[in-house]
């Protein structure tokens, strides 16, 4: 399985969205809390191609994006792919 890794703050609704999709589909992932660990955020915008919100999500090499990104994929059907291959 791939690693997942979501970078998020403590008070972030969308994080929490995306935490529990990941959580449904059974998957582990790092979460990275960038509200107490700054440099981490200036290492989440520059993965993220400049993107600044959170949550961003990595799943593997992939930059994923946000929330709304993550479940569009579960819409598709593409995550399931995504996550197991």
């Amino acid at each position: 399985m791939k690693k997942i890794e979501i970078y998020t703050t403590q008070t972030c609704p969308y994080c929490v969205r995306a935490k529990a999709l990941l959580s449904k589909k059974g998957v582990n992932f790092e979460e990275i809390r960038v509200d107490y660990d700054p440099p981490r955020r200036a290492e989440m915008v520059a993965r993220a191609n400049g993107r600044y919100t959170v949550p961003q999500i990595f799943i593997g090499d992939r930059h994923i994006g946000g929330c709304d990104d993550l479940y569009e994929l579960d819409h598709d059907g593409e995550l399931d792919a995504l996550l197991t291959a």
